[in-house]
């Protein structure tokens, strides 16, 4: 139970406190909060007094997350454990009046500057749906898909927060009549994802073991790797995706700790080949997160993260076995979640079964992939301690035209 009204039954309760930067108008500095309910809590302001341990309150007078993230799981469970104490006992209720900004009133920045990002591949329903629409006539998985995580990666300076425009890209891509052109992408897409944000670094040449994913992993956010279709089918061999890929990447304004979701546990789907040694774990496990897909305000599919073939501690591990390092602010993302209906496909490219078959909106208007103007909103939710219910912070983004 927490004090704050509103928060008991809230998607943003007691059991969940994610962390944002916002800023407001009348002070346009920004710094780091944490949401409960439909308040955000400023913890800069929490940090200049005695409340925080003296080595822990220099992290929340920075402009990001990533100070408190490198700091490591100690002081994130010591943190998460004295504000859920100021937050549920009503002593502190008067002395934190002046502490909180409604929601409403902020504007949210990037909650932490990314340092490197990695796109994996480890959705079975997805890779297999694209492998009947790209190759009809052979097997549907690569021969590699369930022996490692497929990956790539990203471009970390075209990651955005949730709410920033995104322009259509253009490029390179196949004209109709079998002709090599140059213009706004025709086939723009999304794909619906979960990000892992890297905390606790390590030093180049130490691989991270899928049992240690919880000393290096901070928390985690929404995901839509917007995708050009055209561009990429005509750059992608053999090296992968590319400019296709590269022009921006939306994840939401709040980073849900992964202590969080301890009660969305739940275990992963069994993996048949047996992996090699270094991708075992000796509790596997997934998240049981429920995704939502609207486009234009409609919902149009509902993938379910449970089902991740590979999951995010088997990505880390294969992530770093080389001994490639992790750094703070590290983002590695799921790639898009799909289930087995119609209507759990993560990507427009798999609904619209390669736009062959259009999705009708509420207006009566049908897309087949993305026209300026679109608006595309991925929400999820996840099971909380005692039968409560967590929301993730949404990723929202809305398609302006090419430049010029």
């Amino acid at each position: 139970m927490s004090w704050v009204e509103g928060a008991d039954g809230s998607p943003y309760g007691i059991n969940h406190l994610p962390y944002g930067i916002f800023s407001t108008a009348e002070d346009p500095t920004p710094r780091v909060g944490v949401r409960i309910a439909d308040r955000v809590l400023d913890l800069r302001k929490l940090a200049t007094g005695t409340f925080f341990l003296p080595w822990i309150r220099p992290a929340f007078q920075e402009h990001s997350l990533n100070a408190f993230m490198a700091m490591g799981r100690p002081a994130w469970r010591l943190v998460r454990l004295q504000l859920t104490e100021l937050l549920s006992d009503a002593r502190y209720r008067e002395q934190s009046a002046t502490l909180f900004t409604p929601v409403h009133k902020t504007r949210m920045h990037l909650p932490f500057d990314v340092a490197d990002y990695v796109d994996f591949y480890a959705s079975e329903h997805h890779a297999a749906n694209l492998g009947r629409l790209f190759r009809p006539d052979g097997d549907a998985l690569l021969p590699n898909w369930k022996r490692l995580p497929v990956g790539y990666h990203g471009r970390a300076g075209t990651v955005v927060a949730s709410g920033t425009p995104i322009v259509r890209p253009s490029g390179q891509r196949k004209g109709t009549g079998g002709d090599i052109e140059f213009g706004p992408s025709l086939r723009l897409d999304i794909e619906a994802e979960v990000g892992f944000v890297v905390g606790a670094p390590t030093q180049l040449g130490s691989p991270v073991a899928a049992d240690d994913f919880a000393e290096h992993v901070f928390g985690v956010v929404l995901v839509n790797d917007w995708s050009a279709r055209d561009i990429q089918a005509w750059e992608y061999q053999p090296l992968g995706p590319f400019l296709g890929k590269s022009f921006a990447t939306s994840i939401g304004q709040w980073v849900t700790p992964l202590e969080a979701l301890e009660a969305a546990k739940t275990a992963a789907p069994e993996q048949d080949p047996a992996p090699l040694a270094y991708l075992k774990e000796s509790d596997r496990f997934g998240y049981d997160l429920s995704l939502a897909v609207s486009w234009n305000g409609v919902e149009v599919s509902r993938p379910p993260f449970a089902q991740l073939y590979w999951t995010p501690a088997q990505q880390l591990a294969h992530m770093t076995v080389n001994g490639a390092s992790l750094r703070t602010g590290d983002l590695f993302a799921s790639g898009t979640v799909s289930g087995p209906g119609q209507d759990q496909r993560g990507s427009f490219i798999e609904l619209t079964w390669g736009g062959s078959e259009p999705v009708r909106l509420g207006d009566g208007a049908e897309r087949t992939f993305l026209e300026d103007g679109d608006t595309v909103t991925i929400t999820a939710t996840a099971p909380g301690p005692d039968g409560e219910t967590i929301g993730l912070g949404e990723v929202t983004g809305t398609i302006v035209g090419a430049a010029h």
